[in-house]
């Protein structure tokens, strides 16, 4: 033991010379009284009161002991729990990690599989309008090149047109989806008028697309034609824009029938800032969204863990309290039983609150309650003395 760590040094010195000091006090006491014994009137119940004692010394110095012992049982505790707690929180970050994405796919697809915005018709719609925007950029661009170069007499920066002609792409393939949007709702609504004009303006929105566009695609593949054919085959101006006709008609229908007629409502209506109609003519209606409670539910988490904690801690200084000050009310019951002939506190306590409800009153009130007791006792038998406060008789 002398060896050891210094704090377990400490911690041995003190369960042992506390006992050791009450032990000491009895005896002390003890020896005391053993020489008022022939001058006390009680000496039964005196000397009772003094075993008692000895036997509430011998609980006290056990409890303390045992005290210490749950002291070190909670501390182990405590550190096992903060290790588990530690691995459960690891745990539950992991598999929420693992579990995020499969938990917001599946709270994706719910939510898209309900009546709304066809979000991801509307994103591949957006997207294909920029890869198409991106190839007729790049097949366009020397065309325009070339024909800004002869009107302004010099060459225009190629990273100033790119992007400038990327836009106007995209706008204009996303006005052909339009078109075909306004087309199939006038022939669903039954509305010649409207369907003759935008048959007219479809076709001029096909013509400049076929003729700026799909023809360079077509371009681009003649002299592949002729290599394969053995230049048997050249592509007149007729068969050039037949073919670039076909592939707009082919681009524009399966790009439309696979996800232009379901992005090309959600775009108009981003557009437009009006709700989308589904087939019943109305629109749904939008629910609002829940709001989340930011502040409520953290707020209320920190007063419960910071209840528990009141909890614990309190339960914790009683575990460190309680057995040290049981040996100090013994060893003040031993004093004052061999003054007053009883103890001072009833042991052992049971918890802090009998510790606090256990405030002795002093001598002077002591006395002062006795002998109102004993007046009360004697004017209840009709006995008076001369101490006794007479009532004043009137002469």
């Amino acid at each position: 033991m002398l060896g050891g760590h210094p704090a377990s040094r400490v911690f041995m010195w003190v369960v042992l010379l506390v006992p050791v000091l009450l032990l000491s006090a009895g005896m002390w006491c003890t020896a005391l009284s053993l020489y008022t014994i022939p001058f006390r009137s009680g000496r039964g119940t005196f000397l009772t009161g003094l075993l008692m004692q000895w036997w509430d010394a011998g609980r006290v110095i056990w409890l303390f002991w045992t005290g210490m012992l749950r002291v070190g049982i909670a501390l182990v505790g405590w550190v096992i729990g903060s290790v588990r707690f530690g691995l459960l929180m690891l745990k539950n970050i992991v598999l929420g990690i693992v579990r995020s994405p499969l938990t917001l796919l599946d709270g994706a697809s719910r939510s898209y599989f309900q009546p709304g915005v066809p979000w991801v018709a509307f994103m591949v719609l957006t997207v294909w309008c920029a890869i198409e925007a991106t190839i007729f950029t790049f097949t366009l661009q020397p065309t325009l090149v070339e024909v800004f170069g002869s009107l302004t007499g010099f060459d225009p920066n190629p990273r100033v047109m790119a992007p400038l002609l990327w836009a106007f792409l995209f706008l204009l393939v996303a006005g052909s989806f339009a078109c075909v949007q306004v087309v199939t709702d006038a022939v669903k609504k039954k509305n010649i008028p409207t369907i003759v004009q935008m048959l007219v303006v479809e076709s001029a929105v096909m013509f400049f697309e076929v003729i700026f566009l799909y023809r360079e695609l077509i371009d681009a593949i003649t002299p592949w034609i002729a290599q394969q054919s053995g230049n048997s085959v050249q592509l007149g101006i007729g068969a050039t824009l037949a073919l670039a006709s076909f592939g707009w008609l082919g681009v524009r229908g399966m790009s439309w029938f696979l996800f232009g007629r379901f992005g090309t409502p959600a775009l108009l209506a981003v557009l437009s800032r009006q709700s989308i109609e589904h087939e019943g003519g109305a629109a749904r209606p939008v629910a609002a969204a829940a709001q989340p409670q930011l502040w409520r539910e953290p707020v209320n988490a920190l007063k419960a863990e910071t209840a528990w904690f009141h909890a614990e801690a309190k339960r914790m200084f009683e575990l460190l309290t309680l057995p040290v000050l049981q040996l100090l009310a013994a060893a003040i019951n031993f004093a004052v039983i061999v003054v007053q002939s009883r103890p001072m506190f009833v042991l052992p306590f049971s918890s802090l609150e009998d510790v606090l409800q256990a405030t002795p009153m002093s001598l002077h009130s002591r006395s002062a309650h006795e002998k109102h007791e004993k007046r009360d006792r004697r004017e209840k038998r009709g006995m008076h003395t001369p101490m006794d406060p007479m009532p004043r008789i009137a002469s």
